[in-house]
């Protein structure tokens, strides 16, 4: 995708992704390629919001996940950047309908 990497591997133990979910973690990490320390913070953090807005929904319980900035994920619309994980779930084939509710509170 070209705002984010994502990686996913059968869980090992980590606290819940989601309200009720089996065990899954999340993980974030961004490169020096990406740029120096505030920008990868920054990256970091739209990662994070993103993260928390797609994966408690729609990531597969039982799972790792690794997400891995890219130099776009700085430039990239933040709806964008959902789009590309929601595409990243289903490219791995750990994507999960939704509830079909709105957006969050």
């Amino acid at each position: 995708m070209p705002g984010l990497v994502l990686q996913a591997s059968p869980a090992v133990g980590a606290p819940g992704c989601g309200p009720g979910a089996p065990e899954c973690g999340l993980g974030f990490t961004v490169t020096r390629k990406v740029g120096g320390s505030v920008t990868r913070n920054r990256a970091r953090r739209r990662l994070r919001a993103a993260a928390d807005a797609v994966m408690p929904a729609h990531a597969a319980p039982g799972r790792d996940y690794v997400v891995i900035g890219r130099a776009g994920t700085i430039r990239r619309p933040f709806e964008a950047l959902k789009g590309d994980l929601t595409a990243a779930l289903e490219r791995l084939g750990f994507y999960r309908p939704g509830d079909g509710g709105g957006a969050g509170a």
